[in-house]
């Protein structure tokens, strides 16, 4: 009940969350005070808040809690299907378009199992934000977790037939500052794109355009109207490419594919239901990407 009511903010929440009354909430939070012998939250009319000894509670109670959860599930799974809730994060593009299909498969082979997904591009604390993994595209950025590598995902800059015959097609990274170029403003420098040298030294090239999207699908629609060139993800790209929509440019000069990784926390790699998921994930993404094949 304290851990509910801490995370619900009010006696009235947490008791609708376990299914009680809030006057029961209040009599169970006030003898768990008094058998510790300190108070643990403030209450007034209109709020109730922790004290510094019921933060300190919270932050101790709560990961043993959930391992204590989390081993429960564990017990059961031995005998019973994998059951419970997950709760993972990945990047919007990346998750609307390749997670979103393959956790849809997951969820119709396991129906006990309950998916709740987060799909942003900001980097998520994977620990204090109670999440049981994280696809990451790049580099992971968090050693303190189990990182598996699921597939690589290339970045093209394409273009229109109808543009190229109007504009012509650049012929090395260099040439880009004659074109106009669909600015994707989720890159770290929008207005620098990455390529290699013929030497396979990286190098940064300033690009310049009229339309700014802060979404690849948006730059790719852009660019199948002829309106300019767009760097974007394969899997963005890759029924364009194959249907002839865009032309594949400067193919000799893109960087070094980036790895997507699935990550999660050391105190959860025995989950049943943890360990499914990312061995669903691994076995899909074990072959050549649909998005790579046909072009």
């Amino acid at each position: 009940m304290f851990l509910a009511v801490m995370e619900a903010g009010s006696f009235t929440g947490a008791a609708e969350k376990l299914g009680t009354s809030s006057g029961q909430a209040s009599k169970l939070l006030s003898r768990l005070e008094s058998e510790l012998g300190v108070r643990l939250l403030n209450r007034t009319t209109r709020s109730v808040s922790p004290t510094e000894a019921g933060r300190a509670y919270y932050d101790r109670l709560k990961p043993l809690v959930d391992e204590l959860e989390t081993l429960d599930l564990d017990i059961r799974n031995i005998s019973q299907s994998p059951r419970g809730r997950l709760r993972l994060t990945a990047p919007l593009t990346f998750g609307t378009l390749e997670m979103a299909p393959a956790l849809n498969e997951f969820a119709a082979r396991y129906p006990d199992i309950e998916l709740d997904v987060t799909f942003t591009d900001r980097v998520v604390n994977v620990v204090d934000e109670g999440f049981d993994l994280a696809i990451r595209v790049g580099r992971p950025g968090d050693s303190s977790l189990i990182i598996r590598k699921l597939c690589a995902v290339r970045i093209v800059v394409v273009a229109a037939p109808a543009y190229l015959e109007m504009h012509g097609a650049p012929e090395a990274p260099s040439d880009l500052e004659h074109h106009a170029c669909i600015i994707d403003t989720n890159f770290r420098e929008p207005n620098r794109w990455p390529f290699r040298t013929q030497q396979g030294d990286a190098e940064m090239v300033n690009v310049s355009g009229r339309i700014r999207y802060s979404n690849a699908e948006a730059c790719l629609q852009a660019a199948t109207l002829g309106l300019g060139l767009a760097c974007v993800p394969a899997f963005v790209a890759g029924d364009a490419l194959r249907s002839g929509g865009v032309t594949r440019l400067l193919s000799s000069y893109e960087t070094e594919p980036y790895d997507v990784h699935v990550l999660y926390p050391h105190n959860r790699h025995l989950a049943a239901k943890v360990r499914l998921l990312v061995d669903f994930l691994v076995e899909r993404y074990r072959q050549t990407p649909h998005w790579e094949q046909g072009w």
